[in-house]
C-alpha cells in the first residue's frame, strides 16, 4: 500500500466497550512501524529515513532541524519554523526515495504546515486516532490484534527457557482476546516466577470477574497490569518498584532518559520517608530492572543513556491508583530529576526534546503542584531550552501558558510572574510577532518602574527592550524617543563609559536609522566608536559591529567615500580576527559589495559579489537564506553590468531556489520572480516579462499588504513594461 507519493497511518483496530478502549490502544503500531522501516532501509529502497516522535509540534520541528543538518548539509541558521520549511521543500524537489515515519502522532493539528510530501517519498503515521482528516489523503490502516495462532506462538517464544510454563497455553491465549499487551505482560509474569499458563489463567478469570462484579467489563490488559505490578513487588519487596512506577507514569513515557532515575533526587525519592541516606543508584537500577522484567516498562539500550518507556495506558492506570499525598512529592521528585540531568547547557538536541517532552508531560499530569511556593525551576528551565533551540512558535506557547497559570495561583505582583511575563514578551520579539511583544513589554515596565523605581537598572532594562521592540514592530518614531531616554537614564546611572550605555548607544543610532535620521545614526555611531575604540580596543568585536553600522549610515546619506572606507577596514580586521568563513565576515563582504555596486564601481563590485556567493555557498549551504540572498544579489551586478546573459541564469536559479526553500508566498521569492522579470524585459522578451509580473502583482496582493512596498514596486514596474 506505501508506494512513493503515499502517506498511510496505522491506527488502532481492536473494538471495546467505551470504558476499555484505552486498553486496546496499544496493539504494536510502532513496532510494525520499525519493521516496515528497517525493511525499506535494508532493501535499499530509500535513501533517506527520518523517525520523528510526533507527541507535539516541538518535538517535530526538532527532529525536522536534525534531519535538515543531515540531509541538506545545511546551516541550522534560522528559527527552527524556517528550517523545517526548507527541508520540507527539499523533501518535496529531491529525488531521492525517502521515509519520514510520524510516530505516535496526538494532535493533527501539531503538524499544520509540516506536513512531509513529495513523489520520491513515503510517510507512516502511527496514531490512536482514527478521526484523521481527509485533507492530507492518508491510507487509514487498521491494526487489529493477534490471530489465535499468533498469539500461541508469541506465548510459546516468550516460554522457551521452562516447557512445563506452556501447558494451558492454547486456553490462555484464547482469553487474553490476542491483546498484545495483555499477552506481553502475562507471559512477563510468568516467565519470572513460579506460574504456569494454565495457573495464571485461573488467577487471570478470578480477578477478571471481580472486576466484572464491580461493574466494569475490563480488557485484557485492564486485568494483567495487577499481576504484573503484584509481581514486581514480590520480586522486589520494599515499596521502591511502585515509587518508581508512579515516578515513570508522570513522564513521556515514549522516552525518558535513563540516567534520570540515578540521579540524587531520584534515589532520595526511592528512599522513602525517614530514611536518612537516599537508596543507591544500583538499588534504583535493580527496582528498574524489575520493571521491566514483569513487563511494565521497556528499556531501549540501543541509545546512550538508555531511554525508559512505558505505555500511556499503563501510565493512566499507576496514575489512578496512586494513593493520596503521593502525587506531590513524586511529582516534585521527578522535576527535581529532570532538573538535575538537564543542569548541562550544550546537550545533544535530542535529549534536550526528551527532558522538554517529559517537562511538558508531568506538567499535564499534575496540574498546579509544581506551584507550591513558586514556580518550580524546571518550567522556566523548559521555556529557555525551547528558546535557545529556536522553537520560536513552541517558546510562545510555553511562556503564554506559564504566565497565565502564574497570573492565576502566584498573583500579578509576584515575581515568577514578572519572569513570565518578561519571557513572554522576549519569546513575541524573537518569534517576529514584534506588534504583541510591545504590549507585554509596556506592562512590564510598568510594573518595574512602579515596584522598583525608574532608575533600577531593571527597569532601565525593560525601557531598552520595549524600545527594541517597537524599533522591531515598525514604529521607529516610538523607538527613538524610549531609547533616547535610555541612553539619558544609562548616562545618569552607570556613566559614559559603561557597557549598557554603549550599547543602548548602539540600539539608539539603529533606530535612527530606521527612522530615516542618517545624520543622527551618523553622529551617534561616531561617538560611540570612539568610545569603544579607547576603551574596548579598535579590533574588539563590539567596535567592529559599531563600525559597521556607522558605515551602513553613511551608505544610506551617500555618502559612498566613508562607506567604502570603514566597510574596507572591517572587512580587514575580521577576516584576521573572526575568519572568512564567519557570519559577520560574510556580511561584510557583501555589504562592501553593495557599496561599490551603488558608488558604479562594478569592476570592483562583481568579485566581491561572486566571492560572497562562493563563501556563502560552502559555509551555510546552497539552501540558506543568505546564501539564496547573496545569488540574487549577483544576478542584479550582473544585471548592472550588462552581462545579460548570465544574469538571467542566475535570475532563474534564485526564483527556482527561493520557491522550493521559502516557498511561493515568501517575499523572497515574489521579489526574486519581479528581477526575473526585468530581466525578461532588457531581453525584448516582452510578453513573458509582463505575464510574469502579472503573476507576481496578483501573488503580492494576495499574500502581502496592499500598501507593502514590494507591491507597490511590481505595480510600477507593470505600469512601465506595459506602456514601454
Amino acid at each position: 500500500m506505501l508506494v512513493p507519493g503515499v502517506t498511510a497511518a496505522l491506527v488502532p483496530g481492536l473494538v471495546a466497550a467505551e470504558a476499555s478502549r484505552d486498553w486496546l490502544r496499544p496493539c504494536g503500531k510502532t513496532q510494525l512501524a520499525v519493521s516496515f522501516a528497517e525493511s525499506l532501509w535494508h532493501s535499499h529502497e530509500v535513501d533517506l529515513l527520518v523517525w520523528l516522535a510526533a507527541t507535539s509540534r516541538s518535538s517535530v520541528l526538532s527532529g525536522y532541524v536534525e534531519a535538515a543538518v543531515t540531509a541538506m548539509g545545511t546551516d541550522a541558521g534560522g528559527d527552527a519554523e524556517s528550517v523545517a520549511a526548507r527541508f520540507l521543500s527539499w523533501l518535496g524537489q529531491t529525488r531521492r526515495p525517502w521515509l519520514v515515519v510520524l510516530d505516535d502522532l496526538s494532535h493533527e493539528a501539531d503538524l499544520e504546515g509540516l506536513w512531509p510530501d513529495g513523489p520520491a517519498g513515503r510517510v507512516l503515521i502511527t496514531t490512536n486516532s482514527a478521526a484523521l482528516s481527509g485533507k492530507h489523503r492518508a491510507l487509514v490502516v487498521p491494526v487489529g490484534g493477534f490471530s489465535a495462532r499468533e498469539a500461541l506462538s508469541y506465548l510459546m517464544g516468550r516460554l522457551t527457557a521452562d516447557p512445563d510454563k506452556r501447558i494451558g497455553a492454547i486456553d490462555l491465549a484464547r482469553d487474553l482476546g490476542g491483546e498484545p499487551l495483555a499477552l506481553a505482560q502475562a507471559s512477563a509474569v510468568i516467565a519470572s516466577g513460579a506460574l504456569s499458563c494454565r495457573d495464571y489463567r485461573v488467577y487471570f478469570g478470578r480477578r477478571r470477574e471481580e472486576l466484572e462484579a464491580a461493574g466494569s467489563a475490563p480488557a485484557a490488559a485492564e486485568v494483567t497490569w495487577t499481576f504484573s505490578a503484584e509481581q514486581a513487588e514480590r520480586l522486589s519487596p520494599g515499596g521502591t518498584t511502585q515509587s518508581l512506577l508512579a515516578l515513570v507514569a508522570l513522564l513521556d513515557g515514549d522516552r525518558i532518559p535513563g540516567e534520570l532515575f540515578t540521579t540524587s533526587a531520584a534515589c532520595k525519592y526511592l528512599a522513602g520517608d525517614g530514611v536518612q541516606s537516599p537508596a543507591d543508584r544500583e538499588h534504583a537500577r535493580g527496582a528498574l530492572l524489575t520493571l521491566e522484567r514483569t513487563g511494565l516498562l521497556a528499556i531501549d539500550r540501543a541509545r546512550m543513556p538508555p531511554t525508559v518507556r512505558m505505555n500511556s495506558v499503563i501510565q493512566a492506570a499507576v496514575r489512578s491508583a496512586m494513593p493520596d499525598g503521593t502525587l506531590d512529592r513524586t511529582a516534585r521528585a521527578a522535576a527535581d530529576a529532570l532538573l538535575e540531568v538537564w543542569s548541562e547547557d550544550a546537550l545533544e538536541p535530542w535529549l534536550a526534546e526528551d527532558l522538554r517532552s517529559c517537562a511538558a508531560s508531568l506538567e499535564q499530569a499534575t496540574g498546579d503542584v509544581l506551584w507550591a511556593g513558586g514556580c518550580h525551576p524546571l518550567l522556566m528551565r523548559a521555556g529557555r531550552s525551547l528558546v535557545s533551540a529556536r522553537l520560536t512558535g513552541p517558546a510562545v506557547a510555553h511562556w503564554k501558558e506559564l504566565a497565565a497559570v502564574s497570573d492565576r495561583v502566584l498573583g500579578r505582583g509576584h515575581a515568577d510572574t514578572l519572569v513570565a511575563f518578561q519571557q513572554l514578551a522576549d519569546a513575541y520579539l524573537t518569534a517576529g510577532r514584534a506588534t504583541e511583544a510591545v504590549l507585554w513589554f509596556q506592562w512590564v515596565l510598568a510594573d518595574r518602574a512602579r515596584t522598583l523605581g525608574p532608575d533600577h537598572p531593571s527597569t532601565i532594562t525593560a525601557r531598552r527592550n520595549l524600545g527594541r521592540a517597537s524599533a522591531a514592530a515598525n514604529q521607529p518614531r516610538e523607538a527613538v524617543t524610549i531609547l533616547d531616554g535610555v541612553v539619558g537614564d544609562c548616562e545618569r546611572v552607570h556613566g559614559t563609559d559603561h557597557p549598557d550605555t554603549l550599547d543602548a548607544r548602539d540600539e539608539l543610532a539603529a533606530a535612527y536609522r530606521a527612522a530615516g535620521q542618517f545624520a543622527d545614526t551618523i553622529r551617534l555611531s561616531r561617538r560611540t566608536l570612539a568610545d569603544r575604540e579607547r576603551l574596548q580596543g579598535p579590533q574588539h568585536p563590539d567596535t567592529m559591529t559599531t563600525r559597521q553600522r556607522l558605515a551602513d549610515a553613511y551608505l544610506a546619506e551617500a555618502r559612498l567615500k566613508d562607506a567604502l572606507s570603514h566597510y574596507k577596514r572591517i572587512l580587514a580586521d575580521r577576516e584576521r580576527i573572526l575568519g572568512p568563513d564567519h557570519p559577520d565576515t560574510l556580511g561584510t563582504v557583501s555589504a562592501l559589495a553593495s557599496a561599490y555596486h551603488l558608488a558604479r564601481r562594478l569592476k570592483d563590485a562583481l568579485p566581491l559579489y561572486e566571492r560572497a556567493l562562493r563563501d556563502r555557498e560552502r559555509a551555510q549551504g546552497p539552501d540558506h537564506p543568505d546564501t539564496l540572498g547573496a545569488r540574487g544579489n549577483l544576478a542584479s551586478a550582473y544585471h548592472s553590468a550588462g552581462r545579460l546573459a548570465s544574469a538571467l541564469e542566475l535570475y532563474e536559479q534564485s526564483r527556482a531556489d527561493c520557491q522550493r526553500v521559502l516557498g511561493a508566498r515568501h517575499p523572497d521569492t515574489l521579489a526574486a520572480r519581479a528581477n526575473l522579470a526585468h530581466a525578461y524585459y532588457d531581453l525584448g522578451r516582452l510578453t513573458e516579462a509582463v505575464t510574469l509580473l502579472q503573476d507576481t502583482l496578483a501573488a503580492c496582493e494576495r499574500f502581502l499588504a496592499p500598501a507593502d512596498p514590494l507591491t507597490a514596486a511590481v505595480r510600477e514596474s507593470l505600469d512601465a513594461v506595459s506602456r514601454g
